[in-house]
């Protein structure tokens, strides 16, 4: 009866409605409460998980998706003027260093070289005739100064004769004097005797005779001393003449010889200005022939054959495919742990998020904000602090095993994952 009893009240209990006529909601059995438990302590393992996980990535490495692959756009120009006669390459080509890719018209150009050589070879015979007058000239001047000198020694010699025959002359004029005084006393003499028939005629006559020899000789003899006075004055003049023209000769030689020496310099600087003409003459020749400055692939091109070029115009793009690297805008908040040759895993968002292997090369020197054409000015007005950005450079480990099929481009979206705690690279150029 106690048993019947106990069921006929759990039926009641069971069969409780609520005051609306519906009935009440039964107690969840024991095992859906234990499953509803394991739901909750998986969660919160999941998020233990992740919460580890960002903490261990927060910690041991820093990334940034403001990455892009980076590389030098090399801007292929004309560097003379002229006008195109081929092109080799069309947009999107590859191409590989110092491959042709348009030419110039090189008739001109090839006229220019061979003027300049022609005018080279004129100033390098001038050259020569002004190099061969140096010793010609040196020669000639120690010869004047040399024949300078002898007459001068010549003339001197002169002077010194001509006053000895002055002395000489003079002494006839004494000795012509002597005879001429003697001879007229002669005279004297006989002019009684003849008178008085003492002596004969004859020799009255001749010692008249002999008087006037003498006076007549001494009449040549004063004209010797005059001639002999007119040498040493002849004489002296000349020695003047010739000793100014030593000294003209010593003085000015030198100076020819510099001057013929400053004529073989010039000709020298003539050829050497030629040879540059002929050497820029030469390079313009060889301007005629455009080709590529790097390997890459051929962009924007926008000349075509007929076209009239002038210097600096821009042909055409390349874009390379080996000189590459990444440029990472990281936070300056990320940076406290950032260093050059730290290891890199980069991610490109192409390819199906392909990977390749890098290094930190260098963290930039400023902001990206101050480097922007217009910096920003927080000294007046109001100030939002606003985290700014810092570029990084990521250079590539080993670029040419890992993009073998060149595949990467500038510009590509990357997203760098730097390993701020594991050892640095050292297989790569800086980094020991």
């Amino acid at each position: 009866m106690a048993e019947d009893q106990e069921k006929d009240k759990g039926q009641q209990e069971s069969k409780i409605v609520t005051p609306s006529g519906e009935p009440a909601p039964q107690a969840p059995p024991p095992a859906a409460n234990s499953n509803r438990k394991s739901i909750v302590i998986g969660v919160v393992v999941l998020l233990i998980v992740v919460a580890v996980f960002f903490y261990w990535r927060s910690t041991f490495t820093e990334d940034t998706d403001d990455a892009q692959v980076d590389g030098n756009l090399y801007q292929v120009s004309s560097r003379i003027t002229g006008h195109v006669i081929k092109v080799y390459v069309d947009d999107n080509q590859t191409v590989q260093v110092g491959q042709l890719l348009a030419e110039i018209d090189p008739a001109d150009y090839q006229v220019a070289l061979e003027q300049a050589q022609a005018d080279l070879a004129s100033v390098q015979a001038q050259y020569v005739q002004a190099t061969v007058n140096v010793p010609i000239t040196q020669t000639n001047v120690g010869t004047s100064v040399s024949t300078a000198g002898s007459d001068v020694k010549g003339s001197s010699d002169m002077v010194a004769q001509s006053e000895k025959q002055v002395e000489a002359a003079n002494a006839r004029v004494d000795q012509a004097k002597a005879s001429a005084v003697k001879a007229q006393l002669d005279v004297d003499r006989y002019t009684p005797l003849v008178q008085k028939d003492v002596i004969s005629k004859q020799q009255y006559d001749a010692a008249v005779a002999q008087a006037a020899a003498s006076k007549a000789a001494v009449l040549e003899a004063e004209s010797n001393v005059l001639a002999a006075q007119n040498a040493v004055g002849s004489s002296r003049q000349k020695l003047v003449q010739a000793q100014a023209q030593s000294q003209q000769s010593v003085k000015n030689g030198p100076q020819q010889v510099k001057v013929e020496q400053s004529r073989a310099t010039a000709a020298a600087a003539a050829v050497k200005q030629v040879q540059a003409r002929v050497e820029q003459a030469r390079l313009n020749l060889t301007y005629t022939h455009i080709t590529a400055p790097s390997a890459g692939i051929v962009n924007k091109k926008n000349v075509a054959v007929g076209a009239n070029l002038a210097a600096g115009q821009d042909l055409m793009t390349i874009i390379p495919l080996t000189d590459l690297w990444v440029t990472a805008n990281f936070k300056e908040t990320q940076l406290a742990r950032m260093h050059p040759c730290q290891a890199v895993t980069l991610k490109v968002d192409a390819y199906g998020g392909r990977k390749f292997s890098g290094y930190v090369r260098q963290v930039g020197g400023a902001t990206g904000s101050m480097l922007s054409l217009f910096p920003p000015e927080n000294a007046t007005g109001n100030y939002v602090k606003v985290v700014q950005r810092i570029p990084v450079r990521i250079d590539f480990t080993n670029l040419a095993q890992e993009d073998g099929d060149y595949v990467l481009r500038p510009g590509l979206s990357v997203t760098p994952n730097v390993d701020v705690k594991a050892e640095d690279v050292h297989n790569v150029p800086g980094c020991k």
